[in-house]
């Protein structure tokens, strides 16, 4: 079937016209029609355009001209603004929001060709680990436990809704954002592969801003190599983004094929977690085994301050949020409740608008930014950040890459886990520390639990050199030979 193509079989298909790209978009959106209403993974379907965009990539083919994504089909998470198409970030506030213009990432992915099938459901504002905190409702992961096949289980979060559509066969691949594991933990949930790249190397610009200096814009696929060319797309610098970085965009396909024999992998003691589960473990054992036999050196480091890592965010994050959330009035646009007065105005439109984890994470970091407690908190968390750095800087010395679980368990039903805050904000303890520091990593499916449903591994690298990430991401792939599918997909 054209929905159990891979990116890069697609990408040859459409070239050698065994297929049409309006072939590739109808399949897709008649698994989007058949499983999204079930599944909730996409907030607006974008029928009609995404037939257009197919229709002007065959003509694009027609005539040998063609881009690296000509006439693949993507779903877009509903945090990327699209000009035309509503951008609800997961919020009431937003709901009735339709920008006159397009983000960067998915402007530059337009450039080369892609088909936006529509927008991908979301954690509100990106505030959660598990889609559930979306105004539009929850997104149901597509994998099923063997022993109980009728829990409903989560995608992970913030991600969840592009991470369920492409795992369900309704996309070749999506986009996400990850501010603390928002698109690792979703792909380790969902039995894909997720990237995190550099902060700075994919432009904010356009995006809805949940925390500014830990949002990176970044990939969902199903292999490593359809990553590779996605990123490749989504990359590269933006001057209408002040923390863009001007660096050139490296072909991230031809590192999947350069090998570790000689590559140094660091294995941070502090990421062995009380707790940890025992096939976890043993999966992350059997990672560093297939690396040590493709020719790589395993070595033992240490990320002192990752014991701090997660409260450090859980300060810095909110304080973010609490300062770009404050655009949201009533005024310019979005949601309108009006009040007596502007200030009742304010509050009127932010109780309908924002659900209770916004509400929650706003208050948190107003706090913590408030007189007599910034220093206490706030300022505090960026001096341990400076030192969370520090630490993957002094690493890197010393070996090429990290590898490390993704997540502590793998994908939790709804209802478990959401009674306390602090258990859904511990999903995120193995990712946050890539975040703080900027540093890209991948998740990479590998194995599967004693119920039958995905666990990742995640490698980490240097600032930039995601080529070496692809390159360990690449092996890990091959290495574990990962073909196992989610009981809920296109055709089945």
């Amino acid at each position: 079937m054209l929905t159990d193509l891979t990116i890069a079989e697609a990408r040859d298909g459409l070239r050698a016209g065994r297929f049409s790209a309006v072939d590739l978009t109808m399949a897709h959106l008649l698994a989007i029609e058949a499983l999204n209403p079930r599944l909730n993974a996409f907030i607006t379907v974008s029928h009609s355009k995404a037939l257009a965009q197919a229709q002007a990539a065959d003509a694009a083919l027609a005539k040998g001209e063609h881009g690296a994504l000509t006439g693949i089909p993507l779903a877009i998470k509903d945090l990327f603004c699209t000009e035309g198409v509503r951008t609800t970030a997961g919020s009431r506030i937003l709901e009735p929001f339709v920008p006159p213009y397009e983000s960067t990432v998915t402007a530059n992915l337009l450039r080369d060709g892609a088909v936006f099938l529509g927008k991908a459901n979301l954690d509100e504002f990106a505030m959660g680990s598990s889609n559930m905190t979306s105004a539009f409702g929850p997104v149901e992961n597509p994998w099923k436990r063997l022993r109980d096949p009728d829990a409903v289980l989560v995608p992970g979060g913030s991600s969840g809704g592009s991470a369920a559509a492409v795992a369900a066969r309704m996309a070749m691949g999506a986009t996400g954002t990850d501010t603390g594991g928002s698109i690792r933990q979703p792909a380790a949930f969902c039995g894909l592969v997720g990237v995190k790249p550099s902060y700075g190397r994919c432009s904010r610009w356009g995006v809805v801003a949940f925390a500014s200096s830990l949002d990176h814009p970044g990939p969902f696929a199903r292999t490593v190599q359809d990553s590779a060319i996605m990123l490749g797309s989504m990359a590269g610098f933006d001057p209408k983004d002040s923390t863009s970085a001007e660096r050139p965009v490296p072909d991230y396909e031809a590192a999947c094929k350069r090998g570790v024999k000689g590559l140094r992998i660091g294995v941070p003691r502090e990421y062995l977690a009380d707790g940890m589960p025992a096939e976890i473990e043993a999966l992350w054992q059997q990672g560093l085994t297939w690396l040590r036999e493709a020719g790589a050196e395993i070595v033992d480091v240490s990320l002192p301050h990752t014991q701090y890592g997660l409260a450090t965010y859980y300060i810095v994050a909110p304080a973010e949020a609490s300062s770009n959330l404050a655009r949201y009035d009533g005024v310019r646009f979005g949601l309108r409740k009006d009040g007596g007065e502007l200030a009742e105005m304010y509050g009127n439109t932010r109780a309908a608008g924002f659900g209770p984890e916004v509400r929650r994470r706003i208050m948190i970091g107003t706090y913590v930014l408030s007189a007599g407690y910034y220093d206490a908190y706030y300022l505090r968390a960026q001096k341990i950040r400076a030192l969370i750095l520090r630490d993957f800087n002094d690493v890197f010395s010393q070996v090429d890459a990290l590898l490390t679980p993704t997540a502590p368990n793998a994908a939790f039903a709804q209802g478990e886990n959401m009674d306390d805050p602090i258990k859904m904000y511990l999903n995120d303890v193995f990712t946050v520390g890539a975040n703080l520091a900027g540093v890209p990593a991948i998740s990479v499916p590998a194995g599967l639990d004693a119920n039958g449903l995905p666990l990742g591994l995640q490698i980490i690298g240097r600032p930039f050199d995601e080529e070496t990430v692809f390159a360990v991401s690449a092996e890990i792939e091959r290495a574990a030979g990962f073909t196992a599918l989610p009981q809920i997909r296109a055709g089945q």
